[in-house]
């Protein structure tokens, strides 16, 4: 009986939602989190990480999520560290392109064709996770080309190319620390991250005018993600990762949670739901 009564209680423990360890003064955005979820359909993964003190709120952060197109994060910083390397040049020819010109079709229009040709030229999938796992980057596989991954039959709960929201985290972590990249690299990626083109009514969508973000969107059947760098009113920037999968208006749920977030790190929280997150999500409702 005792035995049955611990196994209960083990089962029991890890059924319980996954929330990051919050520190104190970030509970009331972690609960504000939890409560957002919890009344939009779908399966939601959040990390947010301040990139100056190393606080840290995350909901189902150890949960693995289709990256989709967020993956074309890491393969720009591959390539990139690839060039610090002499082994390439971004004006290296790939199949009559320059690496150039595919790096920004990628990372601000989305383009799967140049991330594919990045992708061979680096040696495949395969090369590219030999990368990660020497720098001990956990969570996050790549095991599929672009045209494989959309060729296949769809199963959003497929551990491969996929990433925990917290493994995106560290990765973008890891990039803006300089570990995986030297300071002329990342502020390359940076630049191109702050033009992407793609999902303004996710990360964006409901933040305040003039805001700088620096993010890569995914997006699948009945899936859409958002990850990359916010910037607060102060200066400090959060590495973000929102990813949904199943559920209607996943647009509106990941503009939602990043606008608690952004309050929530401005420390400008002060009810269940602010009177500027609600004002917020009035303009969001407008211009859909």
């Amino acid at each position: 009986m005792r035995v049955t009564a611990i196994i209960v209680f083990l089962l029991a423990l890890f059924a319980q939602p996954a929330l990051a360890e919050a520190p104190p003064r970030l509970k009331p955005l972690e609960q504000q989190l939890s409560y957002l979820i919890a009344n939009n359909p779908g399966n939601v993964g959040i990390a947010a990480l301040d990139l100056r003190t190393g606080e840290m709120v995350s909901l189902h952060g150890d949960e693995p999520f289709p990256m989709a197109s967020t993956v074309k994060v890491a393969v720009a910083a591959n390539y990139l560290a690839q060039v610090e390397y002499g082994r390439r040049s971004l004006d290296d020819t790939i199949s009559g392109r320059s690496a150039r010109s595919l790096m920004e079709a990628m990372m601000i229009h989305s383009d799967n064709h140049a991330t594919d040709m990045l992708i061979r030229d680096l040696g495949g999938p395969d090369t590219l996770q030999k990368w990660l796992d020497q720098h001990h980057i956990t969570g996050l596989r790549i095991d599929r080309t672009i045209a494989g991954l959309l060729a296949a039959r769809r199963d959003l709960h497929d551990v491969r190319d996929s990433s925990t929201p917290r493994a995106m985290v560290d990765l973008l972590q890891r990039i803006d620390s300089g570990k995986l990249l030297k300071p002329s690299s990342r502020a390359y990626l940076l630049g191109l991250m702050a033009r992407c083109a793609t999902g303004k009514n996710r990360i964006r969508g409901m933040l305040p005018a003039g805001t700088l973000v620096q993010h890569k969107t995914g997006t699948l059947n009945n899936y859409t993600s958002d990850v990359g760098y916010i910037t607060l009113n102060d200066g400090r920037r959060l590495a973000i990762a929102m990813f949904v999968r199943s559920g209607s208006d996943r647009p509106g749920t990941i503009a939602r949670a990043a606008r608690a977030i952004f309050d929530g790190f401005n420390s400008l929280w002060r009810a269940p739901f602010t009177a500027t997150a609600a004002a917020a999500s009035a303009s969001y409702s407008r211009q859909k």
